[in-house]
């Protein structure tokens, strides 16, 4: 079924219509980064079939009785927007909350009933156990029996979702019956959304918002059409004030106790090519363990960083990297710089806009993988990583993306470059290019049965001179939103 309200988000679209015309009881659990559109997806695909909806509110400072009666409070005021008579006497528990959901939900009449729990971290609160207790008895004990209830419960504090819900062991543990991670837009959903939203922004502009705001709906929903782009990033990063605490709540939103999370994504805003375990636990003051791995694999589900292999040395090292664009541009260009900030107008085509563009368009392209490998005509990425050593006279070289193509026993050394213009290969760039190929040729990584494909990742292509000669393949940012 088309649903001409959403861009994109084919996959999980069918998921749901999928979901809906099951003949058992079906319960899913929805999580990704705060404002990515969980809550529109799910209002869209379901409208006008969500039997009962109640969402969690975000309440800062209040001790657990008083923050679960007022969780409780909602919940009720939900089962009175659902049809409970007015008379009902209000829950003082979740075994009763839901007790009253039970018998609201006998009344409805329809042949598939949709529970829509929103927020659900939000929802169960600090002392989240009794909450999930219930929702799991009353799943177990009449839910799941009943054949046709649709149980959604969405959530973007991703590492409460993974703890409490995805990999529970209690009440919960084997009772999903399907799981929706939802992703940032991609550069082609985004020049969907644009053009739907009456924009006509260039590929070369879009590419710019997205590596200032990332694939985010509300980010872009907030771009206003009578405006330019950079009038518009001045006006959303640089003018408005709500910034600093947007970028806290994006935390606040993700994780229960966000502090060491921001902590840690600060420091990797001050290294883009990313810092090892022990570099990371160093600069935030944790120790290596248990806690440290969580908190690294919930930023990595939420979407927020990367980890990648860097070979060269004897070992391969795991590298993390922040990859959320709106947390990069923010700490590069806001974070700690006050009245100093400037505006992006005067930023634009200077050094410090292509430094940050030049870096900040190999993420997008690394988040364009599979584009890249089907420009390519690969018909499976063995592998990619990032490669460093040293090349004849001893100094440093680093190739920031190897893909490698067993089945062809093809090595792909792929460069990066943002240009606004064709980018041009001089005498100087063609020796280092020259230079990494014969450095990662006669180190161990490569497979000397493997041959190598030098390709070019630009936003306008190459352009054709005597030293653009060892370039073997081109890919382009058209070829990106693919």
């Amino acid at each position: 079924m088309a649903y001409k309200s959403i861009i994109g988000r084919d996959e999980e679209i069918k998921k749901l219509d999928k979901i809906l015309k099951s003949p058992k009881s079906e319960f899913v659990a929805i999580y990704g980064r705060r404002r990515v559109g969980k809550s529109f997806l799910v209002e869209e695909v379901y409208k006008g079939k969500i039997a009962f909806r109640a969402i969690g509110s975000y309440i800062k400072d209040k001790d657990a009785k008083s923050y679960r009666q007022t969780q409780l409070a909602h919940f009720y005021d939900s089962l009175l927007d659902s049809g409970m008579p007015d008379d009902t006497p209000h829950p003082t528990s979740w075994r009763e909350a839901f007790r009253l959901l039970k018998k609201c939900l006998e009344k409805v009449q329809t042949r598939r009933r949709v529970v829509f729990l929103d927020e659900l971290p939000w929802l169960a609160g600090p002392q989240s156990s009794e909450m999930i207790t219930e929702l799991g008895f009353f799943w177990n004990s009449w839910a799941d029996r009943q054949r046709n209830i649709v149980l959604i419960v969405c959530g973007s504090a991703t590492s409460w979702m993974l703890d409490n819900v995805i990999r529970d062991y209690g009440g919960l543990h084997g009772r999903l019956t399907g799981i929706i991670r939802l992703l940032p837009f991609t550069l082609k959903e985004c020049e969907m959304f644009f053009k739907r939203q009456g924009f006509h922004l260039s590929r070369y502009e879009i590419a710019v918002a997205y590596m200032a705001f990332g694939g985010i709906p509300y980010y872009l929903d907030r771009i206003d059409r009578e405006k330019n782009l950079s009038e518009n990033i001045d006006d959303i990063f640089f003018k408005d004030e709500r910034i600093n605490q947007e970028f806290k709540d994006v935390y606040t939103g993700l994780y229960a106790t966000s502090e060491r999370y921001v902590d840690i994504v600060k420091a990797l805003g001050t290294k883009f090519y990313g810092m090892t375990r022990n570099e990371l636990a160093e600069a935030v003051g944790i120790e290596l363990g248990g806690s440290f791995s969580k908190i690294l694999d919930n930023l990595h589900e939420s979407g927020i960083i990367r980890e990648y292999p860097r070979y060269g040395k004897e070992r391969v090292e795991t590298v993390y990297q922040l990859k959320d664009f709106f947390s990069m541009f923010y700490l590069h260009f806001i974070y700690n710089k006050g009245t100093n900030a400037g505006n992006w107008r005067s930023i634009q085509r200077t050094p410090t806009f292509y430094a940050w563009a030049g870096n900040t368009f190999e993420i997008l392209c690394i988040e364009h993988l599979m584009q890249m490998k089907d420009k390519l005509r690969i018909a499976t990425i063995s592998r990619n990583y990032c490669w460093r050593g040293a090349t004849a006279n001893g100094s440093t070289c680093q190739i920031d993306l190897v893909l490698e193509w067993k089945g062809e026993r093809t090595d792909y050394i792929c460069e990066m470059k943002f240009s606004e213009h064709e980018f041009t290969i001089d005498k100087k760039y063609e020796k280092e290019l020259g230079n990494k190929i014969e450095s990662f040729v006669n180190s161990k990584q490569h497979t000397k049965t493997h041959s190598i494909q030098l390709v070019m990742v630009t936003t306008n292509g190459i352009t054709a001179n005597t030293h653009a000669g060892d370039v073997n393949q081109q890919i382009i940012l058209d070829d990106l939103f693919s």
